[in-house]
């Protein structure tokens, strides 16, 4: 698998006043962002090994470099549906974090994405808080909305889209429902 894009600088999160980078993507018609500080690289959408009994939005696991690092469909996971690979088609590996014990575990995992955009500055002044309604996507899931040109952006929570501990919940009420 290769890069596709390299690392990026993150803004300094203790200046609340300085635009924070953002990673775009697009998942159907719609344009999304994510904050860059967890973005560790994004990769082309490549083979990978398919996990039994997990739920639909896992994709399965990858090889990164040694490491075994599992494959989320982002639409899916959103509840949208699972995603069709297409030639733009790429994983944004991420860090996760899991509190263990007395420390705190990091967990790479990917997202597969229909494609990567760019990285944007956005001001935290300009981010509108989530519709209330009219939302294919559950309001947990949004940090909020940004304008940009015509376009809305869609700014994903992703303490919780990445959540391992319910990730992995989900992962278990799965393998309940097959068993079942």
């Amino acid at each position: 698998m290769n890069a596709v894009s390299p690392k990026v600088q993150a803004a300094d999160p203790s200046d609340e006043t300085a635009a924070l980078q953002h990673l775009t993507f697009w998942l159907g018609e719609r344009v999304f962002a994510v904050g860059i500080e967890a973005v560790r690289e994004i990769i082309q959408f490549g083979p990978m090994t398919l996990v039994p009994r997990t739920p639909a939005f896992v994709r399965g696991v990858i090889n990164l470099r040694g490491s075994v690092v599992p494959v989320i469909d982002l639409q899916a996971r959103l509840g949208r549906g699972q995603a069709e690979v297409g030639e733009k088609t790429c994983i944004v590996i991420f860090e996760a974090r899991r509190p263990n014990g007395s420390h705190v575990e990091r967990i790479e995992l990917g997202l597969m994405v229909d494609a990567v955009s760019e990285v944007i500055d956005i001001d935290p002044a300009t981010i509108e808080p989530a519709p209330t309604f009219g939302s294919a996507i559950g309001r947990e899931h949004i940090r909020g909305v940004v304008r940009r040109q015509e376009r809305f952006i869609t700014l994903l929570e992703t303490d919780h889209v990445l959540d391992i501990e319910a990730l992995a919940c989900l992962c278990d009420e799965e393998q309940e429902r097959l068993a079942a």
